[in-house]
């Protein structure tokens, strides 16, 4: 797009009102190729050329040659650098050698597994026999029969690999005897607590590897990272080579940071900052520019893009029908078909959570905008990054939020532009992570003092912590699982408290709208509370706890709704105190309420408030592990 010309009109309009803040042109970038490799199978150097791969980016390049030599390696390079091929040759090149070869897959979505999918399907050479499919919850029973048999690529997500395959090894004994790669695409999103549980589920991998005599080489994918080399070492458990020289082209881009102007100088109040996006989106749909915006919440995605369509409805119906919300709640099927309409160009813009900022391929896009700082600078890059093509010109902006942080970076911003990105930290070795992966792995084949090796030195202590409360009992130097517990992995859930989901179904038809996790049930889909699916408004009308469902009615409704809650957080157990300059700091078990005491009716994207309800629903309770300080009343501080 001619990003110069878009500025130009949107500079005419006569609600801009010197939004810009700052404007950074970054360069283009030139392509460092080398030459296809020599020892490329005939199939696939057939299969390369024939989607116009007459060369390597220097990174892909780079990243095959270090596999081939048997290291472990972690690509960290920028969004649409073509990170995946990085993977795909040398497990396709390894499979054509030798056909008892097999590799697996590990992508953090089920959106994502499926877009490789296909990808990993226009790269396999036809007559090769290759064998490859997606191993997840929406795969049927028939299906994952055969792939235990016979599959060569297996694509899962860590989920999978925790609770379906590594409990049940033994119905996978020939895959994980010829497991010659693992692959771990998007390794940024594995930090904190998440990472840290799959840091525990690819140790566990390693040791039933070992056991069935395979030694996997691992391979993982990552934006752009502080410490890429130091997060694969740490999640894997194993020395890493990072290759981070990206030799790939790209176009150049403007990165504009857009602040709302001030609605209220003396409260110091701004404009919305969605709304602000509503009008560049509506701009840019008038070029015809395919666009992506970028929102916080799920209510958010479908209210911008509702916005969006009602403006252009005006002004061209077509374009106006060629506009989506996307959001991770919605079927597997209909988040498939919007990012293939996507793909193809039948859409022209998506409003979407951060469930679309990960690899999957929607094509080439115009114009990326980001509705308040995502959080991080690397988050921010990635979003940035779904737009641009090879060698053209690319827009992304960021919207300021009336916050702290967001009037930070429109004030300053070189702290985002010449700041490095931040690290991707985890703790695997966090006995509350680490325990109940123990557990797992004993179920999976009995503990012994070799497995150390996997788990760390920290894994001795909790496997005798374990023995004294029973979970694990001690037999010719072997710790076995307690008869009790029948299957470990399905009481951890590597990515939230609970992995109970409630239905969305509406009444009058009885379809099935989407599925919804339960932290967020009872602050979206109380009785009520106004619902949007595909721009459509919907009204709750009740919510069965009982079956797990909230049942909807289609209304057309002029307001949105936002939940009041009541936080409070119960003391369970101290576990150990520590005495510092002013207070006590204390690590102990405690239990998280929430309660939704009522609800507010709101005018769109406006803070006029047209009524307010109550409700008596019951409270959502979780247990966690908390640090926290108890002050002294006469502590007295200097800096």
């Amino acid at each position: 797009m001619d990003v110069a010309v878009f500025l130009q009109s949107i500079k005419g309009q006569p609600w801009y009102r010197d939004q810009i803040a700052h404007l950074e042109m970054l360069p283009p970038r030139e392509a460092v190729v080398q030459s296809l490799p020599d020892f490329l199978h005939p199939s696939l150097a057939a299969s390369l050329r024939s989607l116009g791969i007459q060369h390597l980016y220097s990174h892909q390049a780079e990243s095959i040659s270090l596999l081939r030599d048997g290291k472990d390696t972690v690509v960290a390079t920028p969004a649409a650098s073509g990170k995946s091929l990085c993977y795909h040759i040398p497990v396709i090149q390894a499979v054509l050698e030798d056909s008892s070869c097999r590799a697996l897959y590990l992508y953090p979505t089920k959106a994502l597994a499926q877009d490789q999918y296909r990808s990993l399907g226009s790269l396999v050479p036809a007559q090769s026999r290759i064998r490859y499919g997606v191993y997840d919850g929406d795969t049927p029973p028939e299906e994952r029969v055969a792939l235990r048999r016979s599959c060569h690529i297996l694509l899962s997500n860590p989920d999978m690999l925790h609770v379906g395959v590594l409990p049940n090894h033994r119905a996978w004994a020939r895959f994980l005897q010829g497991l010659r790669y693992v692959v771990v695409d998007e390794a940024h999103v594995y930090r904190g607590v998440f990472g840290s549980h799959v840091a525990q589920v690819l140790r566990r991998l390693r040791r039933l590897c070992h056991r069935y005599g395979s030694s996997p080489r691992f391979v993982l994918a990552s934006a752009t990272i502080a410490n890429p080399q130091e997060l694969a070492q740490t999640l894997v458990g194993l020395p890493f080579t990072a290759v981070t020289q990206s030799g790939s082209p790209a176009g150049p881009k403007a990165f504009i940071f857009w602040n709302p102007p001030l609605e209220n100088s003396a409260r110091h109040t701004r404009r919305s900052a969605a709304g602000e996006a509503i009008r560049l989106l509506v701009e840019l749909l008038k070029m015809r520019a395919r666009s992506i915006a970028f929102v916080r919440t799920r209510t958010l995605a479908e209210l911008v893009a509702r916005a969006v369509r009602d403006a252009l409805l005006e002004i061209d119906r077509e374009v106006a029908q060629r506009v989506s919300p996307y959001k991770g709640t919605y079927l597997p099927e209909e988040r498939r078909r919007i990012e293939q309409e996507l793909f193809r160009g039948e859409l022209l813009s998506v409003v979407a959570t951060s469930a679309l900022e990960l690899g999957i391929d929607i094509g080439g896009l115009d114009a990326t905008i980001i509705v308040g700082y995502p959080g991080s600078v690397a988050s921010a890059w990635q979003q940035a990054g779904r737009s641009g093509r090879r060698s053209e010109e690319s827009l992304a902006v960021l919207t300021g939020r009336n916050d702290p942080l967001d009037q930070f970076l429109m004030e300053n911003p070189g702290f985002f532009f010449e700041r490095p990105h931040e690290q991707a930290l985890i703790g695997p070795e966090n006995p509350h992570i680490l325990g109940p992966h123990l557990l797992c792995a004993a179920y999976e084949a009995p503990l012994v003092k070799a497995d150390e090796e996997f788990f760390g030195p920290s894994s001795r202590d909790l496997v005798r912590e374990m023995e004294e409360q029973g979970l694990l009992h001690r037999h010719q130097g072997r710790w076995h699982v307690s008869p009790d517990l029948a299957y470990p992995a399905e009481g951890v859930n590597i990515r939230s408290a609970t992995s109970r989901t409630f239905t969305v179904v509406e009444r009058d038809s009885g379809r099935v709208l989407e599925t919804v996790d339960e932290p967020s049930v009872y602050s979206q889909l109380h009785p009520g509370a106004v619902y949007l699916h595909q721009g459509e408004t919907y009204d709750v009308v009740d919510l069965d706890l009982k079956s797990r469902a909230a049942i909807l009615v289609q209304k057309d409704l002029p307001y949105y709704t936002r939940p009041r809650e009541l936080a409070d957080l119960r003391i369970v157990a101290v576990r150990q105190q520590r005495r510092a300059p002013g207070a006590n700091v204390y690590l102990g078990e405690v239990e998280v309420s929430h309660t939704v005491v009522g609800y507010v009716k709101l005018a769109h994207f406006a803070d006029q408030v047209l009524g307010q309800e109550p409700l008596n629903l019951p409270p959502y309770q979780f247990r966690t592990v908390a640090v926290w300080w108890g002050i002294f009343p006469t502590a007295s501080f200097t800096t």
